[in-house]
């Protein structure tokens, strides 16, 4: 699969990344890890209940003009605070420990399979590969940050909305709908049909709408690549273009590379502005759909303030946690991505270890001193054949001459030689210091 064109089960591919961490020699201590943030986690949602009761208590105890019970709930909010602030303290702490070090047992993984048998420089005859410095330095810690997020926020979300719904489901009660000549027709419940109903569509346009952003991510992550790499290839060959006077052409690969950069990130533009109207927009109205919805059993009298404010507390805690992917779309698009790109280059890897690890063509053997190469064929990548019968003996102190035309082969000979050069038959003796 070429990149660019992704066409995988984002799901699969990341199980199959994590799960190499989770089986490792740190399992203990990250399940462990694991284990003390979703128990804070959960800890936080039942705080979250708590004072979701509170709120009914405090606004009864406002609506009666009760000084005593006002201040006496206040209190307890403080209490509820506060512990809600530090289990939100040491779960980021945990959180971020967990994180952190699964960053380093997966980039010490990945380092080692890039230089092991030279895969960093096998990989690049196999297939496309762009900028692997990337894949780790920057893939890896996305990877791990968005997974944990995602996860660890998709737990706590499903549990905060069984708990609410729940609590709305007791206080919702019934509403008639009049039809006209058809009578009237009683929901039970309805503020949590209602909830369901509107963070499900909502759901399904942000999917819809913010599709496009999974490819344009993906995209521009290479695209700033390429152009990262342009710089610092020109900082690193400093003195060749000052030689050579290639300044006009660097600043052409330059301006081209960051084009493309440009204009990947205005089409994110357009596609992140359609997305926000939409999210921001659906945002303020989750803010008074509820008291709307509850306001006919109010003035009915059938809740007082308290109960007013429980509902509308609670109806928001289970849209929140409905909303949970269109709050998180953005970054649920950059970590899709992501994803792709880690696993692309881990397959890359895989190629590279497999052409290792395969049975040499170019076979070798150790010798006294010197070099001797017999009957040694070299082909390039493509399978087209660029030297063939090449017979020579260098013995040590002695040397030779290699000479040819640009593109004749001189280099991949030396790197056949040295044992770089895949692609080939023959068999090539070599001493010690040779």
């Amino acid at each position: 699969m070429q990149p660019g064109q992704p066409k995988r089960n984002q799901f699969s591919d990341a199980y199959r990344i994590a799960r190499t961490y989770w089986r490792s020699e740190e399992r203990w201590c990250a399940w462990s890890l694991l284990f003390g943030v979703i128990g804070l986690n959960l800890s936080n949602v039942y705080v979250s209940v708590r004072i979701n009761q509170w709120n009914k208590d405090f606004y009864n105890a406002l609506q009666t003009f009760d000084k005593g019970e006002v201040f006496r709930q206040i209190g307890i909010f403080c209490i509820l605070a506060a512990g809600a602030a530090t289990i939100s303290v040491y779960a980021l702490y945990l959180n971020q420990m967990l994180q952190i070090r699964w960053r380093r047992w997966l980039t010490r993984k990945y380092v080692g399979d890039w230089l092991a048998n030279r895969n960093y420089y096998r990989v690049q005859f196999i297939s496309a590969t762009d900028n692997p410095d990337q894949r780790i330095a920057e893939d890896v810690q996305q990877f791990v940050t968005y997974l944990m997020t995602f996860s660890v926020g998709l737990l706590t979300s499903s549990l905060s909305l069984v708990s609410f719904l729940v609590i709305l489901w007791g206080l919702s009660g019934s509403l008639d709908v009049p039809l006209g000549p058809w009578g009237t027709i009683q929901i039970n419940a309805y503020l949590v049909w209602a909830a369901l109903l509107s963070a499900s569509v909502a759901t399904w346009l942000t999917m819809r709408i913010g599709r496009p952003l999974i490819q344009l991510n993906f995209t521009r992550q290479r695209f700033e690549g390429d152009f990262r790499f342009s710089l610092a290839h020109l900082r690193e060959n400093a003195e060749s273009v000052a030689l050579y006077g290639g300044e006009a052409a660097e600043l052409r690969l330059f301006q081209n590379r960051f084009r493309n950069v440009v204009h990947n990130f205005r089409q994110i533009m357009k596609q992140q502005r359609r997305l926000s109207w939409f999210t921001t927009g659906y945002a303020q109205l989750a803010i008074v759909i509820p008291l709307v919805l509850v306001s006919p059993r109010y003035f009915a009298q059938q809740l007082g303030l308290g109960g007013l404010m429980q509902v509308a507390n609670a109806f928001a805690y289970v849209h929140n946690s409905l909303s949970f992917i269109i709050n998180a779309y953005a970054d649920i698009a950059n970590w899709q991505a992501v994803t792709q790109r880690l696993s692309g280059f881990e397959e890359r890897l895989q190629d590279a270890q497999e052409s290792a690890s395969a049975k040499r063509k170019i076979a070798f053997q150790r010798k006294d001193s010197g070099i001797t190469v017999e009957n040694l064929s070299l082909d390039l990548p493509d399978g087209r054949l660029l030297l063939c019968g090449i017979n020579f003996n260098v013995d040590a102190g002695s040397s030779l001459l290699v000479r040819g035309p640009a593109g004749a082969g001189k280099s991949v000979l030396l790197r056949a030689i040295a044992g770089i050069w895949p692609f080939g038959s023959g068999q090539v003796k070599i001493g010690p210091g040779s």
